[in-house]
Parts: C-alpha cells; sequence; structure tokens
C-alpha cells in the first residue's frame, strides 16, 4: 500500500529530528563504526515508526542495535519534546538494520562471479 501524504510528511520529520537526538547523544558514533538513519516508515494511524539504521565499519551491529533499544525511552522522550507542537502523539520506536548494502554487495559479488565464468 502507497503511503499517504501525511505519513511521509511525520516520517520525513521524525527521520530529520532522530539524526540530530542520534549525534547530541552520541548515537551516531559506536565502536569505531558510524550509525546513520537510512529511513523512517510510518503505519498509517502515526502510532508506530520503523526506524531503518544502516551502520558502516561496526563489529557487532546486533549489539549497537540492542544498544540504542536500551535508551529507546530516552530517544522517544527527546523526540517528544523537539515535536510536540506538530504531533497529536508521539510514534512508538522500532528500530532495525539496514541490511540493503549488505544485500548490494552480494548481488554485484554474484553478478562479478557471473561475469567471471563467462570469459
Amino acid at each position: 500500500m502507497q503511503e499517504g501524504k501525511r505519513q511521509k510528511q511525520v516520517a520525513g520529520l521524525i527521520n530529520e529530528e532522530l539524526n540530530d537526538i542520534f549525534r547530541r547523544m552520541g548515537l551516531s558514533m559506536i565502536d569505531g563504526g558510524m550509525v546513520s538513519i537510512s529511513g523512517v516508515r510510518i503505519t498509517p494511524d502515526l502510532y508506530e515508526a520503523r526506524v531503518y539504521l544502516s551502520m558502516f565499519q561496526v563489529k557487532d551491529s546486533h549489539d549497537v542495535l540492542l544498544r540504542i533499544n536500551e535508551k529507546n525511552k530516552d530517544i522517544r522522550r527527546e523526540l517528544g519534546t523537539r515535536v510536540r507542537h506538530q504531533l497529536r502523539s508521539i510514534p512508538e520506536l522500532q528500530f532495525f538494520i539496514d541490511d540493503t548494502l549488505d544485500y548490494v554487495d552480494k548481488i554485484e559479488a554474484l553478478f562479478k562471479k557471473i561475469k567471471e565464468e563467462g570469459q
């Protein structure tokens, strides 16, 4: 199903604010690696936001995800103070690892292998 205009607006607002919150809380640089928000998808009722995290040179991405989930209440509270005049309710945040880059690398490796075998 296609996202509505309001969903896109709220997702954009949450994405922008979470990026700033992550920088201020020191969550954008963990274990010598970099964590960024690659996207936010929000449910049609605007009560739940799925935040996709892209991790670069992070040793254990699941450990980083655990750390971020431990700070979920603090992150949501900070988000609430920033957007309280724009949203009626602050959505519940769910964090996921965005493995799109890993998938792209895997596909490129397969294409390279096929190309080498064809020659």
